[in-house]
């Protein structure tokens, strides 16, 4: 494949094509300066298929974290090498004189890979907030260049990655770029958590559309179950199950303790495309 285009970073043999715009904005968090692409690799011959996801939701605070994690505690199950990628976390703090953010370290436990924080959350800001509007307040500017540069680092180093995105599917990143236009350019199968609750159908119908819009296939989705008691659960799932044209992957209810090794036990991940076989290297 060529990559005499402007704006085209070279893929690895099995690893999706991403495209970033015809010009560079912003300034990346990253420890360095990944302006120019990272080099592709050669697959090795016979290499199986790798299996990466993105994960969405209906909204913010409805558990992408939870499912993220949970997918990938499977992955390491199935004896696989696999990490975790926030490429934005929003609302960090200071802890032993390093940022941190409880997203971002959870995917880091659930996941068997260690990679640097500036690959795995390229842009780590401290206020909670909308991503565009913590980034202004540091005077950051969230470039996607860095962080499809980053899921090329890890997904060389990696069997399967799993990226989280922020928010709900549409986020705007900076003033020209939202968290749909992430998804598109990473061009991953994407998988939708929807947080149980009064206008989840909407929501998730919404979203779904959305997803189509960009060009994406949305391989599954999940429920989960953000109150403890919501009138017509039921009925609300069995309405997505009718609408979304997308396979139900798993169902988490309200836990005790919200671990990925708990959620993990509601969920089915074994029709995912490229989902590992397991492998006895453990």
């Amino acid at each position: 494949m060529s990559t005499d285009k402007p704006g085209v970073i070279a893929p690895k043999a099995d690893l999706p094509t991403v495209v970033v715009g015809e010009s560079v904005v912003g300034v990346a968090v990253v420890d360095h300066e990944p302006q120019t692409a990272p080099q592709p690799v050669a697959a090795a011959a016979g290499w199986p298929p790798r299996f990466s996801c993105f994960v969405t939701g209906t909204d913010t605070e409805i558990g992408k974290t939870l499912v993220s994690s949970a997918i990938l505690h499977s992955l390491v199950r199935q004896g696989v090498r696999a990490c975790g990628m926030k490429p934005v976390a929003a609302g960090a703090e200071i802890r032993d004189g390093a940022l941190h953010n409880d997203d971002a370290d959870m995917l880091i436990g659930a996941g068997n890979v260690t990679m640097p924080q500036s690959l795995t959350t390229p842009y780590m800001l401290m206020e909670p907030a909308a991503p565009h509007i913590a980034a202004a307040l540091e005077g950051v500017t969230i470039d996607a260049v860095p962080i499809l540069a980053a899921y090329l680092e890890i997904a060389a180093a990696s069997d399967a990655v799993v990226v989280e995105g922020v928010g709900g599917f549409c986020v705007p990143l900076n003033d020209h770029f939202d968290t749909a236009d992430l998804a598109q350019q990473l061009d991953l199968p994407v998988i939708l958590v929807v947080g149980l609750r009064l206008g989840c159908i909407s929501h998730a119908l919404l979203t779904a559309e959305a997803i189509a819009a960009r060009g994406l296939t949305l391989v599954g989705w999940i429920a989960n179950e953000v109150q403890a008691e919501m009138a017509f659960a039921d009925e609300n799932v069995a309405a997505l199950q009718q609408r979304l044209g997308a396979p139900l992957l798993g169902r988490i209810p309200r836990l005790a303790q919200p671990t990925a090794a708990a959620a993990a036990e509601y969920v089915n991940l074994a029709g995912l495309p490229n989902w590992p076989t397991r492998r006895n290297n453990q």
